[in-house]
């Protein structure tokens, strides 16, 4: 590859091509997020050579699916008409029992949701039909275990698997408004994005969101109750999330920062190590640390401003020792039934995927440059108000 792997206009050629000629990527400034991002790549990130081509074939399959997704939204318009407007959404920190609560509660058929491969490889590909999405399925295995493979460390901090339903960030990232140092160090790109209305974001997750609930339709899935969503990027855009979706509830969850930072700090680490031979783990420790702690309190001025019954809080320990009595104050928060029968899918879940079944997590909070001196001081407004700290 050469230096000018990430140049917009040729991702935006390449990706027409491969997509037959199409030519509309749809509603929104995505191309300004392109402009930015790959001159970020380019002179800031320090990709590996795995890296690069990794990122730009990322991209390039973003750039793809938008092509299909509307290209289906102009020959299907009953897509767009379709009712996504009161999602539950689980809303932390990481490392604070979301994954667990989402999965757990994913085994109820009243909640549509998504898995991972279909956030990876939203749209179909060529040589597939929407009723049986194997070669996305197969890709995404693949992808999964070639991740594992490389950093086996992985399953220790995320339990990932190509089909239990997942975090709608890889959907929210086809916007190219999204945290792209997830995965590799970009700061002109992530000072820029703070800057931007990120509004459009969410109108392209609701987008997606029917597009993959018409598909799971003609899988003989039946639409859910609700949408049952999952991201501690909202965190930093909560606000938007209600405009968009105005029915939307949220779950937050809480834990202590001076547990979860450091770890969020290591899965970020290891993340950039996909990318990058030179993943700095203090710079991932200040950035990360930085923010988080700016959408702690960004999230707290917004429920500030919101009804109450539009929240609901669950801490992180009461999560690990009492789950079912946990989602049971979540299905009277939403409105909804738990049936015994759903109940006794949920137990079993838990039997089978609980925390002790996976690899211990090892990691020092010293490796990023982070104190209890410094997570005391950056989280303590947040730990007075939801810790009694």
């Amino acid at each position: 590859m050469s230096g000018n792997d990430f140049s917009p206009e040729l991702l935006l050629a390449e990706a027409s091509a491969r997509a037959g000629g199409l030519e509309d990527f749809g509603p929104g400034d995505f191309r300004q997020g392109l402009v930015v991002l790959a001159d970020a790549l380019e002179k800031e990130a320090r990709l590996s050579s795995r890296g690069r081509a990794l990122l730009r074939e990322k991209l390039l399959a973003q750039l793809v699916n938008r092509l299909v997704i509307e290209d289906h939204c102009r020959r299907f318009p009953e897509i767009l008409e379709l009712q996504i407007n009161d999602p539950l959404v689980i809303v932390g920190l990481p490392r604070t029992g979301t994954t667990l609560l989402q999965r757990t509660l994913a085994v109820d058929p009243q909640f549509s949701k998504a898995q991972w491969w279909e956030t990876r490889y939203p749209a179909p590909l060529s040589g597939e039909t929407l009723e049986q999405p194997l070669q996305r399925l197969g890709l995404a295995r693949a992808e999964v275990a070639a991740m594992i493979e490389f950093l086996p460390q992985l399953l220790a901090i995320h339990p990932l698997d190509a089909e239990q339903p997942d975090e709608e960030f890889m959907l929210m990232e086809h916007s190219f408004l999204c945290a792209m140092d997830s995965y590799v160090n970009v700061p002109s790109y992530t000072a820029w994005l703070d800057r931007q209305d990120q509004t459009q974001v969410y109108r392209y997750l609701k987008r997606t969101l029917q597009f993959l609930q018409w598909q799971q339709a003609r899988r003989g899935i039946a639409p859910g109750r609700r949408w049952l969503l999952k991201s501690p990027q909202h965190l930093h855009t909560l606000e938007l999330l209600f405009d968009v979706f105005p029915g939307a509830q949220v779950v937050l969850t809480h834990r202590e920062p001076a547990r979860t930072i450091p770890s969020l700090a290591s899965f970020i680490h290891t993340l950039w190590q996909l990318y990058s031979d030179q993943a700095d783990a203090i710079a991932v420790g200040e950035q990360w640390n930085r923010r988080m702690a700016r959408a702690l309190r960004h999230a707290m001025a917004v429920r500030e401003r919101m009804p109450a019954e539009r929240f609901l809080d669950v801490q992180f320990e009461d999560t690990l020792a009492a789950p079912q009595a946990v989602v049971e104050r979540i299905y009277r928060f939403a409105g909804l039934e738990c049936t015994p029968k759903v109940r006794a899918a949920m137990d079993q879940w838990l039997s089978a995927n609980g925390r002790e079944k996976r690899v211990a997590h090892h990691y020092s909070p010293d490796q990023f440059g982070l104190s209890d001196m410094l997570l005391q001081r950056d989280y303590a407004e947040y730990r007075a108000r939801h810790l009694g700290a």
